[in-house]
């Protein structure tokens, strides 16, 4: 029986206008820049070329030709097991980060080694990073917990030309902090950001996974397959990322000079009303939520400034 394609979306709507994945993935030309995706490239049941998004190594293979396609990355690898992130919905965050910015620089999107950003749980994949000093050349500290993410990340940094000097690596070496311990005495951030653990423990992560896969399949799944990878420190921690997000706003107090925007993301929506309640109970000067919309999932972006109008004004001028 012959294949008969399926009219798809030229366009994903929901992305931001600046993101460079609104548009279906160009196999042909990212298989023309990573050749060894090509093994992995099939006709679906429409007729349209795609990959097995439930083969880790597929999933991984895709993510490395995005970003040597997309944001000229040679060198991407991560450890076996380590969180493998969706590229569209990670730019997302970067291009509503520079809209941010942009509200205190005469809407004019701030580019250049003066803006610095600090990726809290960067991670072994990088890829934050990798997406601001591309698309828009600003500097990062990214910071993580994991030593063995420290170390892919620095690998990638130190084999790819166009990081080496937009990029440095911290490890933070107290768990339960969050900002202190990374953030020097006299240090400044324009803005930070993080997506931080979502689950409360392996057992919530693994039920996820399988609801994620009976979702997309219509069938049954009892062996959860974390096609994105994800380790302990990336996909749970006690108390989940509601926890997680009480405790970063607890402690960025301490840096409310140090830093013009603190930013998290906010996967449940459920969690925002704690959020608000905690950014009330510390005093935030203005608070802003970014919705983000890939497919049929929203997530949003929460932000939250300690400097009044005129401080941020003069944060910029400064």
């Amino acid at each position: 029986m012959p294949l008969h394609s399926k009219k798809q979306p030229q366009e994903k709507t929901g992305l931001h206008p600046r993101n460079k994945h609104r548009g279906r993935y160009d196999f042909d030309a990212l298989i023309q820049s990573s050749p060894e995706l090509a093994a992995f490239v099939k006709l679906n049941k429409y007729g349209n070329k795609s990959v097995n998004f439930f083969d880790p190594q597929a999933v991984k293979l895709l993510n490395a030709a995005l970003l040597k396609h997309h944001y000229n990355i040679d060198f991407w690898d991560i450890p076996k097991d380590y969180l493998c992130p969706p590229i569209p919905g990670r730019a997302d965050y970067i291009h509503n980060i520079a809209d941010l910015l942009a509200l205190r620089n005469t809407s004019t999107t701030p580019r250049g080694k003066q803006i610095k950003c600090l990726d809290v749980g960067v991670g072994a994949n990088c890829v934050y990073p990798i997406i601001g000093v591309s698309t828009y050349g600003w500097y990062f500290v990214g910071c993580d917990i994991d030593a063995t993410a420290i170390a892919s990340a620095t690998k990638i940094v130190e084999n790819n030309a166009t990081l080496k000097h937009h990029v440095t690596l911290r490890l933070q070496p107290t768990p339960k902090h969050i900002f202190e311990g990374v953030i020097a005495t006299d240090e400044l951030f324009d803005v930070t950001l993080c997506n931080p653990p979502f689950h409360t423990s392996a057992e919530e992560a693994q039920a996820g996974s399988v609801r994620k896969i009976k979702n997309l399949t219509k069938k049954s799944a009892t062996t959860p397959v974390l096609n994105f990878g994800g380790t302990h420190n990336e996909l749970w921690c006690k108390g989940g990322e509601a926890t997680f997000i009480k405790d970063m706003i607890f402690e960025s107090r301490r840096f409310k000079t140090q830093c013009l925007w603190f930013t998290t993301l906010v996967s449940k929506a459920s969690n925002l009303k704690g959020v608000y309640r905690t950014l009330k109970k510390v005093q935030a000067a203005e608070v802003k939520t970014l919705e983000m919309h890939q497919g049929q999932k929203t997530s949003r972006i929460v932000a939250w400034t300690f400097l009044d109008k005129a401080q941020q004004h003069n944060w910029r001028r400064s």
